[in-house]
């Protein structure tokens, strides 16, 4: 079921419940780009487990308008207002990408009402201490957040020109247009269904504007407004050796840094085969209730 939560008179979310109406309620954050809609294994995994599984667009995506200037921090407010609107007085959360990071502004803000969270494959704090954020990182990723922390307005520039190649990218284009980001075991983990789900998240997410996009990118890389070592609710990190989109450090910086961190460190997984830990991720996150 879709509806839209409103943040005041200028300002809404596009929400998506799936899997069991009145289930145990775990919010699920997409990527960087994404959307709303989880992958179809996700779903049935709800389903099976009796999930109320809550997704979004961040501001900026798909059906969410944007805010211009948000920091990784402000998600916890997005949450708080759909699980207000949706009558949720406690819930899970689990992040992917560039979705971890704002699990865990989640659980560090809202420790009330949050039961467990799960950071998968997010990035680490940009100016953390004695910490190389762009190292073992792809090309692709380090040149588009080089430029989004060197010049924001030619980033957004570029992100719009090349909006509408996106829209049109194909299965195939995606896996070259990635090449450097791919590892052998993302490679392999890119089959068809993934793909086309990949390429779907885009076309959502990037249906009005790229700009989605441009504020996650730029949220990295300036400071989060929240500190992650405060947290005090149950946490997993869970992270692939093989990870080129966001390195292996990462993980590990976050697992070392996050006081209540159960770290799932897999150092022959990457990025996208991570996604194969979903359900482990949703049933540990069940059994903190």
């Amino acid at each position: 079921m879709e509806q839209t939560v409103r943040l005041g008179p200028r300002r809404r979310l596009k929400v998506l419940e799936l899997g069991e109406r009145n289930g145990t309620p775990i919010f699920w954050l997409h990527g960087t780009p994404g959307a709303r809609v989880p992958p179809t294994a996700v779903e049935r995994d709800a389903v099976k487990k009796g999930i109320r599984l809550v997704g979004y667009d961040r501001p900026g995506y798909g059906g969410s308008t944007r805010h211009r200037g948000r920091r990784v921090g402000d998600v916890a407010t997005q949450v708080e207002a759909i699980a207000d609107a949706l009558g949720l007085d406690r819930f899970g959360v689990w992040g992917f990408s560039g979705g971890g990071a704002p699990a865990l502004a989640c659980a560090a803000q809202l420790p009330q009402r949050v039961v467990a969270a799960a950071d998968m494959a997010g990035a680490a704090p940009y100016r953390a201490k004695g910490f190389d954020w762009t190292a073992g990182m792809g090309e692709m990723n380090v040149q588009e957040y080089q430029l989004a922390r060197d010049d924001p307005a030619a980033f957004e520039r570029l992100s719009r020109r090349e909006r509408s190649e996106w829209l049109k990218v194909t299965p195939g284009q995606l896996r070259k247009a990635w090449a450097s980001l791919l590892s052998p075991v993302d490679r392999a983990a890119m089959d068809l269904e993934t793909t086309r789900w990949l390429v779907q998240q885009i076309r959502v997410g990037m249906a009005r504007s790229s700009l989605g996009m441009v504020d996650d990118s730029l949220s990295q890389v300036r400071p989060w407004g929240f500190d992650p070592t405060r947290i005090r609710v149950p946490v997993q990190v869970w992270h692939g050796g093989e990870d080129r989109f966001v390195p292996f450090s990462h993980g590990k910086w976050v697992a070392s840094h996050v006081p209540t961190a159960e770290a799932h460190l897999l150092p022959k997984e990457g990025h996208i085969s991570l996604a194969r830990y979903i359900p482990k991720v949703q049933s540990w996150i069940l059994s903190q209730f």
